[in-house]
């Protein structure tokens, strides 16, 4: 084969060329839906996969600011968990709000026993739940009953005064 004559492939590269024209010649529309740009989406390429349910929920919580509210939630649900089931049957925490939770107790002596562990019960809150915002447990007994309520409540002391 020689040298001056081109190969066979290249001929017929430049008779499309000529038939169809230079890509360069092209409209600019054209040029434009041809330009590629770099980190488009592609398929099967990184960042494609499908989330979990668990993945796009925490994400809607963390966008929406739902996070504390519902760590608080989760706490109080899983009281039982962070005291023990003992404990868990004489308390029941009531509300958790502005970093404060407040926990019912049957008795006085069970406030009184939770008083005692408030450290611990603070600490484990901390450890489990930091999202909850939680920096103080109240522990408060029973409530006894009021005197002050009713159409014939009398203003003072009432009727304790004559209780001994």
């Amino acid at each position: 084969m020689p040298d001056s004559e081109e190969p066979e492939h290249v001929g017929v590269y430049l008779r499309l060329r000529e038939v169809f024209g230079n890509p360069a010649d092209r409209s600019a529309a054209a040029r434009k839906r041809r330009v590629r740009v770099e980190g488009t989406s592609v398929p099967f390429g990184e960042g494609r996969d499908p989330l979990g349910l668990g993945d796009v929920i925490d994400g809607l919580a963390n966008r929406m600011g739902w996070t504390s509210p519902l760590a608080r939630s989760e706490l109080i649900s899983s009281w039982a968990e962070i005291v023990g089931a003992e404990t868990a049957e004489h308390s029941e925490p009531v509300s958790a709000e502005d970093g404060i939770l407040t926990v019912r107790c049957d008795s006085t002596a069970w406030a009184t026993q939770l008083r005692l562990m408030r450290s611990q019960v603070t600490t484990t809150i901390a450890a489990r739940y930091p999202e909850a915002g939680i920096t103080t447990v109240n522990f408060t007994g029973p409530n006894a009953p009021s005197w002050k309520r009713g159409p014939k409540s009398v203003p003072g002391r009432g009727p304790r005064d004559t209780y001994g």
